[in-house]
């Protein structure tokens, strides 16, 4: 099997130098060149070929997003961002998951040679994912982000009209649904939203993310769609309309206190590497729910969660999850599918329509 030619993308010498270092060191990867402007790159994407891209944000004579967004329009491919752990990396890093690349890694403050080597596994096991992403698909998601105004005022469209077509929606708090995602869960997360209503029954999510990154993504959320969107805090009443994102350092959990639903942050260790955790999620879910939640996994590599799910399923909740051809990365979906822990596999632009049928029956 071919090795994986990847390009580092990099204003800095030495992140060119340590990320050179740590994908070499994989023999299933071969770094083909480097380049330290997006001009640069340009001429080497011709010239290499390479099966992946590692794009910083920032850089000299045009932008990472710029650039970003030439690449997704002349020539589709996947992209693993370079940013860092600050505010406005979180919103320069998630405009650029919107246009099509696929997964991020963050860049230290500081010690940078030593700290990120301290994230080697992460790095290459993220190249690799990247590596099998369909370019077909990855043109698909820029196409979107292209039409973003006009995609945004059809579902809102789309949301109002299932509203008024005779769709009863939940006024109570005695629904839950539940969100799992990771790798290209950002924007999944995002379709979904837009495709909702603003009563339809509560929204927990557990995306897997620096928390550096979750409160501009609940931010983000709350600015583009018609619910109310949030990072959970401890003690939050769930509420119909509302979405609450999981801090990027804490469990959530739901629990009951007589009718009512809450949300609980906890800082235990992680749980299949992560926290927040989906598996965590689900099975508060199941345990304090059962069959008046509705569980959704969306896009995301491994397969935290799929366990939890399961045990929803068991203590009857009606769980969805998104397909392979629009995933990302099948591994999270894919691995509840195999659990036999789903009753629909659809679409991500369905699954917003599958939340919608399932408040109807259920009010």
């Amino acid at each position: 099997m071919s090795r994986i030619r990847v390009l580092i993308v990099d204003d800095s010498a030495l992140i060119r130098k340590v990320l050179t270092e740590i994908l070499s060191s994989d023999p299933d990867i071969e770094v083909v060149g480097t380049a330290n402007d997006p001009l640069i790159a340009r001429d080497k994407i011709k010239l290499l070929s390479p099966d992946v891209i590692t794009l910083d944000v920032e850089m000299p004579n045009m932008d990472g997003i710029t650039f970003l967004k030439n690449l997704m329009r002349l020539r589709p491919m996947p992209v693993v961002m370079i940013s860092t752990l600050t505010d406005a990396g979180a919103s320069v890093t998630l405009q650029a998951l919107e246009l099509g690349a696929v997964d991020y890694i963050s860049k230290p403050k500081m010690d940078v040679n030593v700290a990120i080597k301290d994230y080697s596994d992460e790095i290459i096991e993220k190249v690799k994912m990247a590596s099998q992403v369909s370019r077909d698909l990855l043109a698909k998601k820029y196409e979107m982000a292209s039409e973003l105004a006009k995609t945004d005022q059809q579902a809102t469209e789309h949301a109002i009209s299932e509203l008024q077509s005779g769709g009863k929606f939940l006024n109570t708090t005695d629904k839950i649904i539940a969100i799992g995602s990771s790798t290209g869960g950002t924007e999944a997360v995002k379709q979904v939203l837009l495709g909702l209503p603003p009563n339809v029954a509560g929204i927990v999510v557990a995306q897997h993310i620096p928390v550096t990154f979750s409160g501009p993504f609940a931010q983000r959320m709350n600015d583009t769609t018609n619910l109310t969107v949030a990072e959970a805090k401890n003690g939050d009443l769930i509420m119909p309309g509302r979405v609450y994102i999981a801090p990027g350092d804490k469990h959530l959990l739901v629990r009951k206190s007589g009718a009512k639903y809450y949300c609980k942050l906890e800082d235990g260790p992680e749980v299949n590497r992560h926290k927040p955790s989906v598996e965590v999620l689900f099975n508060s879910v199941a345990q304090c729910a059962g069959p008046n939640a509705m569980g959704i996994m969306l896009t995301g590599m491994g397969a935290d969660g799929a366990k939890g799910m399961l045990e929803m399923k068991q203590h009857g909740s009606f769980n969805v999850a998104q397909d392979e051809k629009t995933s990302v990365v099948w591994g999270m979906p894919g691995a509840a599918v195999k659990l036999d822990a789903v009753e629909k596999v659809v679409p991500l632009n369905k699954v917003a329509d599958e939340i919608i049928k399932y408040c109807q029956r259920s009010s």
